[in-house]
C-alpha cells in the first residue's frame, strides 16, 4: 500500500520545520555575541517586575533583550559593542535620529532654567504658531502621550455633541485609550483579546467597522449617536493597510453628513511628511493628534481642534458645572516640552530632512520587494513616506481583518533576529522599518543585503 505524502505545514509560505532551523541557528549566534548582555538580563533585571521595567521589553523577539550602552543617529551599541543599525528608532518615538542635535542642545538649554513649573515658557509662544502653521488647525493643547491626547480629544467631542459612542476601524492604533480596544471578530464586535482588568463591554460605547468600507461607515454612523471617528490615515500597528482611493474624503463626508466629528491620529502617518498624511492630502480634521516623535525623543504630545470646534467647546465650557473636567496631567505642557518641540520642528521636522528620508525609504522599499521577488516569496511591501514595511503574505491588504491574518508570527520573529546578527534593528511587534533624517545610504544597503541573505535562506 503506498503511503501518501502530506504536504508540510508552512507561515507566511516557508516551510515550519526551515523557520525552526532558522530560529535555533540565530538564536545561538545572537547569545554568544551577547555575555554581557545575557548575564545582565538574560535571568531578568533585579527589582523589576518579570525581571523587566515594562512588559513590552519582554516581546521583542530575541533570547533576551539587548541591553544599550548608547544611541546616536540611527546607531544603536549595546554594551557588548555590537553596533546596530536601527531602523526601529523607538517605534517612531525617535523617527528623526537618537538625540537629534538641534533637540539636545534645547534640552541642555532648559535644564538649567527648570523642568516643569505649570507655567509657560518664551518657548510656548513660539510653538503655538509654529503647531497652527505646521498642521493648519488653529487651536492646540499639550500632552504628555498620544494615548493622552486622543482621550482628552475624544472627552471634548461627545462634550460638544452630546453623543457617548465613538467609532473605530478593526486594526486601528491609537496607544491605550480604553474604548478604541475592540476588534472584529466574525463580522461581530469585540473586546479585543489580553485585556487586563477589562471589566465593561467596550462594545457598548465603540462602534467598529472595517478599513475601507464606506458602506459600512455610512449605516454605522446612521445612528446619529457617535460622537467622533478616530482613526490613523492608514493603518500601521498591525500589518500595514492603506486607504483606497477617495475612502477618506468619503470618510470625511459622511462624518460631516451625520454630524460627527473626525479625528485623524499621525502619530506613526507623521513619516509622510512635515505636516503628515493630513496636509500632505489635504485632509480636513475637526481634531488632530500626534505623539511619539514631536518632541525629538521628549515625551509629549500635541492635540488641534478647528475654528468651528474650538467656538463649541468654548460655548460648552462656559454652560457646564464647575468641577474637573478629567483632562490634563500635571506634567503635561511643562518646559522640557516646549523647548525639545520647537526645537524639533523648527530644525528637525524640515522639507529637506523629509527629502533625505523619502529618498532612502524608497531605496529601502525597492530593494526589499527585490529580493522578495527574486525568491519568489509569497510576501510583498508597503511605505507611507519615510515609513517601510514588508509582510508576510500577499498584498496589498484591504482591511485590519486581512492584516490580522497576514502575521506570520514565527516566520516573523526567525527573520528579525536574524536581521539584527547582521547588524541591523527592525521594530519588535511588527515588520516596520523607519528612515531618519541620518540614516545613511549604506544602511539601508546593509538592510537590504541582510534581508535578501535571510531571504534566500528560507527559501532555498
Amino acid at each position: 500500500m503506498n503511503r501518501i505524502e502530506r504536504p508540510e505545514a508552512t507561515e507566511g509560505g516557508v516551510a515550519l520545520s526551515r523557520i525552526a532551523e532558522l530560529a535555533a541557528a540565530e538564536a545561538e549566534i545572537f547569545t554568544r555575541a551577547r555575555p554581557k548582555s545575557q548575564a545582565s538580563l538574560g535571568n531578568g533585571m533585579a527589582g523589576f517586575f518579570n525581571g523587566v521595567p515594562m512588559h513590552w521589553m519582554k516581546d521583542w523577539p530575541t533570547p533576551f533583550p539587548i541591553l544599550v550602552d548608547k544611541a546616536s543617529g540611527a546607531t544603536i551599541t549595546d554594551v557588548d559593542g555590537n553596533r546596530l543599525a536601527d531602523f526601529c528608532l523607538g517605534d517612531t518615538g525617535s523617527m528623526f535620529g537618537h538625540s537629534p542635535a538641534p533637540v539636545a542642545r534645547a534640552i541642555r538649554r532648559q535644564a538649567g532654567r527648570g523642568l516643569t513649573y505649570m507655567l509657560p515658557s518664551e518657548d510656548s509662544l513660539t510653538l503655538g504658531l509654529l503647531l497652527a502653521e505646521r498642521f493648519g488647525l488653529p487651536h492646540w493643547q499639550i500632552a504628555t502621550t498620544a494615548t493622552d491626547a486622543n482621550r482628552f480629544a475624544l472627552r471634548v467631542a461627545r462634550a460638544v455633541t452630546g453623543r457617548d459612542k465613538i467609532l473605530v476601524f478593526n486594526g486601528c492604533y491609537h496607544g491605550a485609550v480604553d474604548e478604541t480596544m475592540v476588534r472584529l471578530e466574525g463580522g461581530k464586535p469585540i473586546n479585543r483579546p489580553g485585556l487586563a482588568g477589562e471589566f465593561r463591554d467596550l462594545t457598548e460605547r465603540t462602534r467598529i467597522v472595517e478599513f475601507n468600507d464606506l458602506p459600512a461607515l455610512e449605516e454605522a454612523l446612521s445612528h446619529d449617536d457617535v460622537a467622533c471617528v478616530i482613526t490613523e490615515p492608514v493603518l500601521t500597528n498591525s500589518c500595514m493597510v492603506l486607504p483606497e482611493p477617495g475612502f477618506l474624503e468619503g470618510v470625511r463626508a459622511l462624518t460631516r453628513k451625520a454630524g460627527t466629528l473626525l479625528l485623524i491620529d499621525e502619530t506613526h502617518t507623521i513619516s509622510t511628511g512635515p505636516g503628515g498624511y493630513t496636509k500632505k492630502h489635504d485632509l480636513e480634521p475637526d481634531l488632530f493628534v500626534l505623539g511619539k516623535p514631536v518632541a525629538g525623543g521628549v515625551p509629549a504630545s500635541v492635540w488641534g481642534m478647528s475654528e468651528e470646534l474650538a467656538a463649541r467647546y468654548t460655548a460648552y465650557n462656559a454652560t457646564k458645572e464647575p468641577g474637573y473636567s478629567g483632562m490634563g496631567t500635571t506634567l503635561s505642557a511643562n518646559p522640557l516640552q516646549f523647548a525639545a518641540m520647537r526645537a524639533t520642528l523648527e530644525e528637525v521636522m524640515t522639507e529637506a530632512n523629509y527629502a533625505h528620508m523619502e529618498k532612502l525609504a524608497e531605496r529601502l522599499a525597492t530593494g526589499l520587494d527585490k529580493a522578495i521577488r527574486k525568491r519568489r516569496l509569497p510576501w510583498h511591501v508597503m511605505r507611507v513616506g519615510a515609513r517601510v514595511e514588508f509582510i508576510c503574505a500577499p498584498g496589498p491588504l484591504r482591511n485590519g481583518g486581512e492584516a490580522e491574518h497576514a502575521h506570520a508570527s514565527r516566520l516573523e520573529a526567525a527573520v528579525h533576529v536574524a536581521l539584527v546578527n547582521r547588524g541591523v534593528l527592525i521594530a519588535p511587534f511588527h515588520n516596520m522599518m523607519l528612515v531618519s533624517p541620518v540614516t545613511t545610504a549604506r544602511q539601508v544597503d546593509r538592510l537590504v543585503a541582510a534581508f535578501g541573505d535571510i531571504a534566500a535562506r528560507l527559501a532555498a
